[in-house]
């Protein structure tokens, strides 16, 4: 058996604001449809099951995101994610500019959690407070 990561799933509260902010980062939006039916409540696992989706790749191809909007059943909010919980916390993107990217996110209201940290002169890093309160990292590689 072979295994291949396809993408990273998202759900977010507004779906035009996440592509907005992932598309200025760098990303590529790849397509986007509403989906709907018996075969999306059967793989989802949510009857009624009615979202937005819009698919993004990295530039280089080998990182895609799938944003989803939920219009039926109503999205859950919930308290943001910190950094030690359990379960599904962030999403990274190495970067060739950490400066220019943390700019492109404050456009967007998305600032660090703390700040930009220097690991040992191989990168800069920092997490960033993204669109729908997603923890994106952002890491620039020093050598």
């Amino acid at each position: 058996m072979t295994i291949k990561l396809d993408n990273v799933g998202i759900a977010v509260r507004d779906i035009e604001a996440a592509i907005a902010f992932f598309t200025d980062l760098g990303l590529e939006l790849e397509g986007r449809q509403t989906v709907s039916g018996e075969w999306a409540d059967t793989a989802v696992g949510l009857d009624g099951n009615h979202a937005k989706i819009a698919m993004l790749r990295t530039p280089d191809g080998h990182g895609r995101l799938e944003l989803f909007e939920y219009i039926h059943p109503e999205a859950i909010e919930t308290t943001p994610t910190q950094p030690n919980e359990i379960g599904m916390h962030r999403v990274a993107f190495q970067v060739d500019d950490i400066e220019q990217a943390l700019a492109t996110a404050a456009k967007h209201g998305c600032y660090p959690l703390r700040g930009v940290a220097n690991y040992e002169d191989v990168y800069k890093l920092t997490y960033v407070r993204g669109p729908s309160g997603i923890i994106v990292m952002l890491a620039e590689d020093l050598r």
